[in-house]
């Protein structure tokens, strides 16, 4: 077991405390005897591995305290391993102990080896364990294989999507022109490994007498100029997935006819007759309030409903922390390449300009603005001007606004610490623990930050 994460000993009987101490004496340890202190010691330590008796002051003879203090664990930790130690006729608390998540449970006198097995085991689980996580953590799922991101929320959506890509669910994506629905929306579909083809139609962009035999197609002969039987974008993607991009502009007279296709998964070409079953995926995007155009009676309420089994909201790039300046770097490395200028780099005063930029076009505004760049940038470094971006806000100071991780640390601990205590009104000791610290550490925030 790590240095930085201790096995902790849970255990009111301070010799047996000491005999449990000592047959694990090869594992760095920390101890607690009732359920309070037991928290603070998990907070403050992350223990991998926990040992702890079910019956704890203020009454050892019930084990109400020793169960609210294993599901109080498992809440804060998920992956801590608890070993429960019971007395012999206690096989059903054990069982009880197991089916809220401990990983196992001895009976008390435990054998000494058989001890040190157990915890031999739940540790080098819990290393596995969590080297799987760091290894997933850094491998992006397949539904953000088009997006750069390091935003902890862009992650999340990332994940979210994975989850839902292997149903058939409905997706509805929503947010600001440019930041990267399609993109999510081909992720899903590659995630969701169905068979056919990605197929996408902007719901906009062509006219609306056109429109509906775009989507579902036309026989021969349905009007003038129609010289063949024609299948639609929803035929077409058949076994795949369907990208309705712009929903919020789909004419009125349409959306009845895709509210049906979408309950009967059935459509009809235009100057047809037969019903031909479709199975798709499909997945609407809009930068638009359905909800204000359904007060509106612009957008009919039941194919919101329909289409609107998950709902995906995308932030805007202002609101993912670091995205426009790693953007901004992988765009300049693609678009050096194609004008063969691989010496081409952003200065400082730039950089500081990307980040500070509202991008009110999201990614698709920054994408252009570099690839401009690229183009024009005279030297081989591209300023604020190549962009067309301000130049950056600078300090009181006159110098630019730099990071400084000691005051953003700082600023932070203020912060927890002022809302723990008003947290625990005023009282020392409560916000000491909320905070998972000692008293004395508390004490010393506070003077060196000069909170009162």
């Amino acid at each position: 077991m790590s240095q930085d994460s201790p096995l902790l000993i849970v255990e009111d009987d301070l010799a047996l405390q000491k005999q449990i101490k000592w047959t694990l004496d090869r594992f760095e340890s920390v101890t607690a005897a009732d359920r309070e202190s037991a928290l603070l010691q998990l907070r403050r330590h992350q223990p991998a591995v926990v040992t702890m008796d079910l019956g704890l002051p203020p009454d050892p003879d019930s084990v109400s305290e020793g169960f609210r203090l294993l599901e109080q664990i498992l809440d804060l930790e998920p992956a801590t391993k608890v070993i429960v130690l019971t007395g012999q006729n206690d096989q059903a608390n054990a069982l009880r102990a197991v089916s809220m998540g401990a990983y196992d449970f001895l009976a008390k006198p435990f054998e000494p080896d058989v001890l040190n097995l157990v915890v031999e085991r739940a540790s080098r689980l819990a290393e596995l364990q969590a080297e799987n996580r760091r290894l997933q953590a850094l491998h992006q799922p397949d539904a953000l294989s088009g997006l750069i991101t390091r935003d902890a929320e862009m992650l999340r959506i990332g994940r979210l999507v994975e989850r839902v890509a292997g149903s058939d669910a409905t997706v509805l994506l929503l947010g600001e022109s440019g930041t990267g629905k399609e993109v999510l929306s081909q992720g899903l579909h590659t995630a969701s490994k169905r068979q056919g083809r990605f197929v996408a139609i902007n719901c906009a962009a062509i006219p609306e007498n056109l429109l509906e035999s775009e989507l579902f197609g036309y026989e021969k002969g349905a009007f003038t100029g129609a010289a063949k039987t024609t299948p639609g974008k929803i035929e077409t993607a058949n076994s795949g997935t369907l990208f309705l991009d712009e929903i919020g502009d789909l004419p009125h007279s349409l959306q009845a006819k895709l509210l049906r296709f979408l309950q009967q998964r059935t459509i009809e070409r235009l100057g047809g007759r037969s019903e031909i079953p479709v199975d798709v995926r499909v997945v609407c995007a809009t930068h638009q309030d359905l909800k204000g155009q359904i007060a509106e009676g612009r957008f009919r309420e039941d194919l919101y409903y329909r289409l609107a089994e998950i709902v995906v909201n995308i932030p805007p790039l202002r609101s993912r922390h670091g995205d426009a300046v790693l953007l901004a770097h992988a765009f300049l490395r693609r678009f050096a390449q194609e004008q063969r200028r691989g010496s081409l780099q952003f200065s400082e005063d730039a950089l500081e300009a990307i980040d500070q930029h509202a991008w009110p076009g999201n990614v698709r505004e920054l994408l252009n603005a570099v690839k401009r760049a690229s183009i024009m940038a005279d030297g081989e470094r591209i300023t604020c001007d190549d962009l067309g971006l301000p130049r950056p806000r600078r300090d009181d100071a006159g110098g630019a606004a730099e990071l400084d991780l000691r005051a953003a640390r700082e600023a932070a601990e203020r912060q927890a610490i002022v809302a723990a205590l008003a947290r625990a009104n005023g009282n020392i000791v409560k916000a000491s623990e909320l905070l998972g610290v000692s008293r004395p550490t508390l004490y010393d925030l506070m003077k060196k930050l000069a909170i009162k």
